[in-house]
């Protein structure tokens, strides 16, 4: 891994801003489509440029090879369950507040890790960081004005949402030999192939008449957010490793809170500030423990 440079720290922070984008886009989605039906098209879509960068590299695709399970398990835990959750909690809830919640993925993987791995059990720093993180969840929990008895649930939903993605993360350590491009492309597809027969039977979206926007927002989300972000992600952790990659972290909510502001005129609260601050600092203390075991 080299030491990073400025073209690094500019990849990064495009990374976090195009998956900070997806926040505000996913509410304007939803103004026309049903959560089944967005999750769908930002797998069919996202498939694309890595498909296509899959051909471009000869790369072999395995979807439907002998691991052809873990493929299928990866894509309903990685990709299908929480693009329904998050977007069926995005219509209720403001889309900055979707961006911090999702924003805990490190603390949760901190949670998973010590349960499932081997050398990630807790220590005094970490414990103390996920004490600081959570307790900022639960401070934005008690804002009233953006969460209520209206859209509680909605808000665990995408909570829930960001575990799966962690979830995701674990279960793809079984297949952690085979190439990025290749496992994403087989996870986008199997996660196209799951949501299709959901999409007709419950939302069927022959039926609608989308908004201009919202068909603007929902093929940037499967272009953009799905597809092009993650081959941005590939090239980073292979350049600078896990640890720079992990500072998307502190990147994302804070331009998802900007581009909800920009976008969408949503109010950013005292407590969202809180929240923020406090995430942050949880996360900084249990990345600085990790840190200190890899050293």
């Amino acid at each position: 891994m080299r030491k990073p440079q400025l073209v690094d720290y500019l990849l990064l922070s495009l990374l976090s801003l195009i998956w900070a984008s997806a926040f505000f886009n996913i509410k304007i989605a939803t103004y026309s489509f049903g959560p089944i039906t967005i999750g769908f098209l930002r797998s069919f879509l996202g498939a694309i440029p890595v498909l296509i960068l899959c051909f471009y590299k000869n790369i072999k695709i395995e979807a439907f090879s002998k691991d052809w399970k873990w493929f299928a398990i990866i894509g309903l835990v990685n990709l299908v369950i929480p693009f329904i959750l998050i977007s069926y909690g995005v219509n209720f809830v403001q889309s900055n507040l979707a961006a911090i919640l999702m924003s805990t993925t490190p603390l949760s993987s901190t949670v998973l890790a010590h349960f499932f791995l081997k050398g990630e059990k807790f220590n005094l720093l970490k414990t103390i960081g996920l004490l600081i993180g959570f307790s900022g969840i639960v401070f934005l929990f008690s804002d009233n004005f953006l969460i209520n008895e209206n859209n509680f649930i909605a808000a665990l939903l995408i909570l829930l949402g960001s575990t799966c993605y962690v979830i995701g993360g674990v279960i793809t350590l079984k297949i952690s030999n085979k190439e990025n491009e290749n496992v994403t492309g087989s996870i986008l597809i199997w996660s196209t192939i799951i949501l299709l027969p959901f999409t007709l039977i419950f939302e069927k979206p022959w039926m609608l008449n989308p908004s201009t926007e919202s068909i603007i927002s929902v093929i940037y989300l499967g272009i953009f957010p799905t597809g092009i972000a993650w081959l941005l992600r590939f090239r980073i952790l292979k350049t600078n490793g896990l640890i720079f990659h992990s500072q998307v972290s502190y990147i994302i909510p804070i331009f998802g809170i900007i581009l909800g502001y920009i976008f969408l005129n949503e109010i950013i609260t005292s407590k969202i500030i809180v929240a923020l601050i406090a995430v942050f600092i949880g996360i900084y203390l249990a990345r600085k423990a990790d840190y200190k075991n890899v050293t």
